[in-house]
C-alpha cells in the first residue's frame, strides 16, 4: 500500500476564546493561498486512484478540500485521523481500506508519531520535523504494520510549492 501523509495548513493560532473547541480551528487566508500552490505541486506526486482520508478538525478538512480540488476526489472524514487518537488507529483504519493508495489528512504530532512507528516499529522515537503543508510518501511492501514502511519521500511545502 501506498500511504501520502499531508500535515494541515497554517492555522490561526490557538485561542480559548475564539476557539474554545479546538477542532473548530480554521486555515488562516494565508495558510489557505500557500496550501493551494503546494497542492498543485503535490497532486502531480499522487496516484490517479487514492483515497483521500482526512482528520474531522476543520482545518484538517479544509486542507484536504484544497487538495482534492488541485487533484481530484472527495475527501472522507476519519475520526481516527483526529489530533488526540492513538497511532495505532490509524493502522487499523489503514488495514480496512482496499485501494493500493491512500492520503491522510492529519495533524502533529499524530502525524510523526504514525511516521516513526512505521519505519520503525511502534516503540520508534523518531525526530521528525513535518512542516505546515508538507508531505511524506511511505511504502508498505506487505502488511500494513508498525515497523513494515519504508520511506519514499518527504517534502516540505516550499518544495511542493515550487513543482511544476
Amino acid at each position: 500500500m501506498q500511504v501520502f501523509l499531508v500535515r494541515h495548513a497554517i492555522a490561526y493560532e490557538r485561542s480559548r476564546v475564539r476557539w474554545p473547541n479546538d477542532a473548530l480551528r480554521p486555515l488562516t487566508p494565508a495558510g489557505k493561498e500557500k496550501f493551494r500552490k503546494a497542492a498543485r505541486g503535490l497532486s502531480k506526486w499522487l496516484p490517479e486512484r487514492a483515497a483521500l482520508l482526512t482528520s474531522p478538525y476543520v482545518r484538517a478538512r479544509e486542507t484536504a478540500a484544497l487538495l482534492a480540488e488541485a487533484w481530484r476526489g472527495k475527501p472522507i472524514e476519519c475520526a481516527e485521523l483526529a489530533a488526540d487518537q492513538p497511532v495505532a488507529e490509524g493502522f487499523k483504519l489503514l488495514r480496512t481500506r482496499k485501494e493500493k493508495a491512500v492520503v491522510l489528512v492529519g495533524h502533529e504530532p499524530w502525524l510523526s508519531r504514525f511516521l516513526a512507528a512505521a519505519l520503525g516499529g511502534p516503540d520508534a522515537t523518531l525526530k521528525i520535523d513535518f512542516k505546515k503543508g508538507g508531505a511524506a510518501f511511505i511504502g508498505f511492501a506487505s502488511r500494513v504494520e508498525p515497523g513494515r514502511a519504508t520511506l519514499c519521500w518527504m517534502l516540505p511545502p516550499r518544495v511542493l510549492r515550487a513543482l511544476r
